[in-house]
């Protein structure tokens, strides 16, 4: 029984040795597959020319906007607030009623001066009669001339007097007005932070009235770019896409410095037509510092390894055809769906633009346009 299983053993191991002999033999007659000429197939790949484009130098920063034609409503006189007459964002004319101050006391103090004036006027009417009198009497011989001076003179003082309390009348006549709150100017009413029963002061903030279509963009450049700072630099307003919504100019540059941050204020106005923009809003703005021509490639034809940004170039070889060179760049500004390249690229340069995944370095290729 031991024999027949030994002899059963011997048989599994010879047959195990000339299959693995046979595969030896097998592989030691084949022959490497080559591409016809040697060497890898060339790939075909479609390239784009790189030409330079102009750039802009710019920076980007964050501004907040300001309307040039927005009135800050502030009460002249002091006193609780009766009535509203307006809602935020209620367009109004110029003189509309926005809300009112109780007036009740003001209206008393000119009750009082009207009456103090109507007392002064029959006071100043018998004076002329008694000037008269006197007038007619020094005529025929019967009174001194020194009488009719002092009646005289007591006319001119009725007359004074009446003179002033006419001019207090007027005075509080329009410190009654201000105690009706109205619009200076036609425009949009803001936010109204004050309610009925309120008791506000002349340092109180009722509301705004805001004038669309005219705003400012505050920009706080860092002082490092101050000495390229200039009027009429232009200033592109973006969205937060970076989508342009206006072109603009710089209209005034700040000669201070700001201390806390230190930053240059500079002003750049929008007509803003169509209100898509509002006061203070903030908003990403890019001030264009200048132009440089500088190739472009796209994004797609670029892959990044360890920080460092790569594209293959299709460069012709003496014996003819094109291999691909991989180059690294030093990439500058986004434009659309473009990369500038700062070094790496000259114009002229074909840019592999498919395919890049599957290249290596020194790969041959065959460009397509």
């Amino acid at each position: 029984m031991l024999r027949m299983q030994n002899k059963h053993e011997f048989r599994t191991i010879a047959l195990i040795f000339i299959l693995f002999s046979g595969m030896i033999g097998c592989l030691g007659n084949a022959k490497p597959a080559q591409p016809a000429g040697g060497g890898f197939q060339a790939m075909p790949v479609k390239v784009m020319e790189a030409k330079a484009m102009p750039v802009n130098d710019a920076s980007a920063y964050v501004a907040t906007l300001k309307s040039r034609d927005s009135a800050v409503i502030m009460p002249q006189v002091e006193g609780q607030i009766t009535q509203i007459f307006v809602h935020s964002g209620d367009r109004v004319a110029e003189g509309r009623a926005l809300m009112e101050i109780d007036p009740l006391k003001q209206q008393a103090t000119v009750k009082s001066q009207e009456s103090a004036r109507a007392a002064q006027q029959a006071q100043l009417n018998w004076a002329k009669q008694q000037y008269q009198r006197t007038e007619n009497l020094a005529g025929a011989g019967v009174v001194s001339k020194q009488d009719l001076d002092q009646a005289k003179a007591t006319l001119d003082a009725a007359q004074a007097q009446m003179d002033a309390l006419s001019a207090q009348v007027r005075e509080q006549e329009v410190q009654l007005r201000y105690y009706r709150v109205t619009a200076p100017r036609t425009g949009i009413v803001g936010d109204i932070p004050v309610r009925v029963g309120d008791r506000v002061t002349t340092t109180s903030q009722l509301t705004t009235v805001d004038q669309p279509g005219s705003l400012e963009a505050y920009v706080y450049v860092p002082v490092e770019r101050s000495a390229q700072l200039k009027m009429n630099l232009p200033v592109q307003i973006l969205d937060s896409t970076g989508k342009v919504l206006a072109d603009t100019k710089i209209s005034f540059i700040s000669p201070q410095v700001d201390n806390t941050t230190q930053t240059v204020l500079v002003k750049a106005r929008i007509s803003n037509g169509n209100d898509a923009l509002r006061q203070s809003q903030f908003i990403r703005v890019r001030v264009i510092w200048g132009t440089h021509q500088n190739p472009e490639v796209p994004i797609l034809a670029v892959s990044r390894l360890a920080g460092q940004y790569f594209a293959f170039v299709a460069e012709p070889q003496e014996k003819g055809g094109f291999i691909a060179k991989q180059h690294p760049l030093t990439i500058g500004e986004t434009v659309g769906n473009n990369f500038e390249v700062r070094e790496g690229i000259k114009s002229g340069d074909r840019i592999i633009v498919s395919g890049t995944q599957f290249l290596m370095d020194g790969m041959p290729v065959v460009p397509m346009s």
